[in-house]
């Protein structure tokens, strides 16, 4: 992957490294969750520096990373494992933590 195109890296506690494409971060903006647009870097703090990080319970080579936002309110940013890089598949708001295996705690 040439470095055109990618908006930005973030070194997860888990020892990976998470790329993000532009291209991709523009189409979770867009189609999936338009309310992050603009949110680029608490994506990058949260992969960095979560409070938790749960495994997928469909694809255990992907990581849900957890950071509080205010009472009751996470910021979740899934990204997915490949040797040791990987690649954001999504970034959202929510107000639970997903059921899954909890691997990392801040």
């Amino acid at each position: 992957m040439g470095v055109e195109g990618k908006l930005f890296e973030a070194s997860t506690p888990l020892g990976f490294i998470v790329s993000v494409k532009a291209e991709q971060w523009e189409k979770i903006v867009t189609f999936k969750h338009p309310v992050m647009s603009g949110r680029e870097r608490d994506v990058q703090r949260t992969l960095e520096s979560p409070e938790e990080v749960r495994r997928s319970r469909k694809d255990p080579a992907v990581y849900l990373f957890y950071r509080t936002e205010r009472s009751k309110r996470w910021l979740c940013a899934v990204a997915k494992k490949l040797q040791e890089t990987g690649f954001l598949i999504t970034a959202y708001v929510t107000d639970s933590v997903k059921i899954g295996e909890s691997v990392w705690r801040s």
